[in-house]
């Protein structure tokens, strides 16, 4: 790939959403220009983050492989052969990465240091704290008895939304048209899951 530069004309990418928008920023970043990579980076970093943390990462790990994967991509973009395929190729890329740097010892700190933020900035009362840790340990143990694809793809769905199944579909290999009756099977596996660990409550 030749040396970045800011191109001047109407972006390629304008327009376009999706699987769409992401192919014609690769195609102009291999080109040189640099606003595309600005683009991939502003839409694709909150997926590539969510995938990170969601393997426990605590946030400071998580900046470095979101970091490390958007470098991997700057150096493999020439070779990226399906330029439609990159939001899959980022939760691979993703998912290796957290998985070499991931630890017990920092998925328990991370825990921790999460639940002290929200419950200083949220709960005043240790009867409060108390009931929402014990809820969200719940919740927890129940999705984590959740099959990987069905924990990929509501991660995938609650951080992306409705208007970007076209994303999660191509990031999990799946139909757009399968993404949200499976995401409905998942939740009521999960809400399953969550019952017989005692309800939400």
């Amino acid at each position: 790939m030749g040396e970045l530069r800011t191109a001047g004309e109407r972006p390629p990418w304008e327009g376009l959403d999706g699987t769409d928008r992401h192919a014609a920023c690769v195609i102009a970043a291999r080109d040189g220009d640099r606003r595309a990579l600005d683009v991939l980076i502003a839409d694709l970093t909150p997926l590539v983050w969510h995938i990170a943390r969601g393997h426990g990462l605590d946030r400071s790990t998580a900046e470095d492989v979101v970091q490390t994967v958007w470098l991997a991509l700057l150096r493999h973009l020439d070779r990226l052969v399906e330029p439609r395929a990159l939001a899959g190729w980022l939760v691979v890329t993703t998912r290796r990465e957290a998985q070499r740097t991931w630890t017990p010892s920092r998925r328990e700190a991370s825990l921790n240091d999460e639940l002290a933020e929200q419950l200083e900035s949220e709960y005043g009362l240790p009867e409060d704290a108390a009931l929402v840790d014990d809820r969200d340990h719940r919740l927890w143990r129940a999705f984590g008895r959740l099959p990987q694809r069905c924990q990929e793809l509501l991660r995938l769905t609650v951080l992306a939304g409705r208007a970007e199944y076209r994303a999660v579909a191509e990031a999990l290999s799946m139909p757009r048209g399968s993404i949200g009756p499976t995401r409905g099977r998942c939740l009521t596996a999960l809400r399953a899951h969550l019952d017989a660990e005692g309800g939400s409550r």
